[in-house]
């Protein structure tokens, strides 16, 4: 097919919407090379330089020819609706098959049928999805005219975002026909995940690569260990600096934390996170209007963002690696003539990369686990039942089910809801593969410890850690932000910190499989069930966590800190009816440290305490069951009521950690039983076992 110059620069103002754009250097060639079928291509540039105009105003000039539709797949959700905006501006017909538009597949597949699609965006995740590969891909396998790869690092095992369904791209790939068009996009691939992709993509794969300079960023890092300095740190600069940005933080936790700090100070922040569900669209909006002054957000919020005037990118504490780094702050900048990208270390960060690097594959041990009890069990065994049989936590085994499944062969298959063995075994390249990876993760992390030591020279580290040429750089005219925190600012953040407390949801239904001890399952009732309650803190985080540990782990008391900070936590929170009365969850490992608590914190408050709770047999401890099912079942027939008659008032229930909510819910039930029919959970710590995401 011939390549329309004239027509595609028209197609680039309209989608730009600016009469006078012009192709940035490399953006025409690549266009011609898919429209005219030369290869394969794999396109490497910095953010914000048009990939996405590339294979749109190609998918457009395709479907003018009366070429087939194309196929994009897409990491993320944020990215995918920014992608379906910018192709609607230039007439391409996008549409998206999601996890979360599931009411809509109908409809997209009656568009497809109908011709009236030009591009369909999908996750990976869609490729093993069995109604998507019968009901979709089947009916326009023979049609598809492009295959897109957006962010294709994520193919890589080297990559810094590696998703492991984008490992059946590699197998539809070398399926293809071999004139069918394939574009691969991306900003972040170092040697290393080049090398990796052309062995997925194909070894006749063309590369255009650009330079990673970002002349218009000035990049400081800042160590501030505490999260109280940091905290004082945003709340005076992120006032002052000019324009809008984003505040990336490395969990969901410190992302509402950020916030509500922030918000606290007068400043108009939200929360992003994988957990704002039906907000993000709005969310992201309200950044592109400039109806916030930033979110604090996960890297829910990350690739193909596009915002090209944001004015600062700040990083609570260090990610993982110098490319998901480079990603993350190429975010701002990108039409202004100067913008900050600045990194906040802190003293939890190697803690929580540490988490994220040694959860990325299951341990041998966990993965011989799961196939031991498929073996064991030739029907199969759902994700329920292989939780109710091991002591793995749900993401573990839901990781080695998601990495077993891809493998080729693969040493598993689903049946309908169940896991079964197939006659394929796991091959050892599946360890060498993990081996190699964590070892990866490893030099990353150092890296980036490095580079959070740089008094200078921060674009000239990052080009060269992505094996571009860093001799060339140049940078704005922005001098450096003040490193140090004001010092009553750190005050006013140690007392916020302090004044937090995390909800309690109460758990509404009895496990899988119900509590055989108690003879109860399905449904709690509603009279047996626990109020929503509070949690002080995070178990070892700053405000309060320090302090609980110390109590409980060296003197072997809790202090009276944390009494007055309970009181007054009781007199923000006012639950109502208000507790009449106060009691404790019993331990024999422990068994004075929580009563003493709840019974200096009755006298605080004016209340009677009473222990009418009692454990009735010593169980492991719930830190090492590692799974929801497994806690529920350590606790089933533990515990016991002491008398037949207890206090039928609203009553204050005093624990020190809450992680699976369930020594809560069952300590609620048999005060419901026993007539106690109002009961507020109140814990000293959270675990945050069940909040994060990665």
């Amino acid at each position: 097919m011939n390549f329309d110059a004239a027509r595609a620069l028209q197609l680039l103002r309209i989608a730009s919407g600016q009469p006078e754009a012009v192709f940035r250097d490399g953006q025409e060639e690549a266009i011609r090379h898919v429209v005219e079928g030369r290869g394969r291509l794999l396109v490497v540039q910095k953010t914000g330089w048009g990939k996405s105009f590339v294979y749109f105003i190609a998918t457009k000039m395709l479907r003018e020819a009366d070429h087939g539709p194309a196929l994009l797949v897409s990491p993320l959700l944020a990215l995918m609706r920014n992608q379906i905006a910018a192709a609607e501006r230039m007439g391409v017909r996008a549409a998206r098959i999601t996890s979360d538009n599931k009411g809509e597949w109908d409809e997209v597949i009656a568009a497809i049928a109908r011709n009236d699609v030009d591009i369909l965006l999908i996750a990976p995740e869609r490729l093993a999805n069995d109604r998507f590969r019968d009901e979709v891909l089947a009916r326009i396998a023979d049609r598809v005219t492009l295959l897109v790869i957006d962010e294709a690092h994520c193919i890589s095992d080297w990559g810094h975002d590696f998703r492991p369904h984008y490992r059946l791209l590699e197998r539809i790939v070398r399926s293809l026909p071999r004139n069918l068009r394939l574009l691969a996009t991306t900003a972040t691939a170092n040697n290393r995940v080049m090398d990796d992709l052309k062995q997925v993509l194909g070894p006749d794969l063309n590369v255009s690569r650009g330079d990673l300079n970002r002349p218009t960023l000035a990049l400081q890092t800042i160590r501030l260990p505490s999260q109280a300095e940091r905290l004082a740190w945003l709340a005076e600069h992120v006032a002052a600096l000019p324009g809008h940005g984003i505040i990336y933080t490395l969990t969901v936790r410190d992302s509402i934390q950020v916030a509500e700090w922030l918000g606290s100070r007068g400043l108009a922040v939200e929360s992003y996170t994988g957990h704002s569900g039906d907000r993000r669209p709005a969310l992201e909006q309200a950044l592109l209007d400039n109806q916030v002054k930033a979110l604090v957000a996960t890297t829910a919020l990350g690739m193909g963002f596009d915002k090209p005037d944001l004015a600062f990118v700040i990083h609570y504490q260090m990610p993982g690696s110098v490319v998901a780094y480079y990603q993350q702050v190429g975010r701002a900048g990108r039409a202004l003539d100067a913008a900050h990208g600045i990194l906040l270390s802190g003293a939890e960060e190697t803690e929580i990369t540490d988490y994220f690097i040694d959860s990325a594959f299951p341990s041998e041990a966990e993965v011989e686990a799961v196939l031991g009890a498929l073996e064991a069990a030739p029907r199969g065994l759902s994700i329920p039942e292989l939780l109710g049989s091991l002591n793995i936590s749900n993401k573990r085994v839901k990781k080695a089910i998601d990495l077993l499944s891809l493998e080729s062969p693969a040493p598993i298959a689903k049946q309908g809801s169940k896991w079964q063995l197939t006659v394929a075994k796991l091959g050892r390249g599946f360890w060498d593969r993990a081996a190699r990876l964590t070892q990866l993760r490893r030099d990353e992390q150092a890296q980036m410890q490095a580079y959070v030591r740089l008094t200078g020279e921060h674009m000239a580290f990052l080009i060269s850690a992505l094996d571009g040429d860093p001799t060339a750089i140049t940078g704005p005219a922005l001098g450096p932000l003040r490193a140090e925190p004001d010092a009553a600012l750190v005050r006013e953040a140690i007392r916020f910190l302090r004044r937090t407390s995390l909800p309690i949801e109460p758990r509404q239904v009895w496990p899988a499989g119900g509590m055989p001890r108690y003879g109860v399952k399905g449904n709690i009732p509603e009279l047996c069930k626990a109020r929503a309650g509070k949690a002080l803190c995070v178990w070892g985080d700053a405000g309060w966590g320090g302090l609980v540990r110390k109590g409980k782990y060296h003197d072997g008391v809790f202090s009276d800190d944390l009494v007055a900070a309970c009181v007054s936590l009781l007199g923000e929170w006012n639950p109502r009816p208000f507790p009449k009365w106060v009691t404790a969850i019993p331990s024999l490992r422990h068994p004075h440290l929580v009563p003493d608590f709840a019974r200096r914190l009755a006298d605080a408050l004016g209340l009677p305490f009473e222990l009418v709770l009692a454990k009735t047999d010593a169980r492991p401890e719930q830190k090492t069951m590692a799974n929801s099912i497994q806690q529920a079942r350590n606790i089933d027939g533990s515990l016991a009521a002491l008398r037949p008659e207890i206090p039928a008032g609203p009553v204050l229930l005093v624990d020190d950690m809450v992680d699976s909510r369930w020594t809560l819910t069952v300590a609620a039930w048999l005060l419901g039983t026993h007539g106690c029919t109002t009961v507020w959970p109140l814990a000293l710590a959270q675990t945050g076992q069940e909040s994060d995401e990665s």
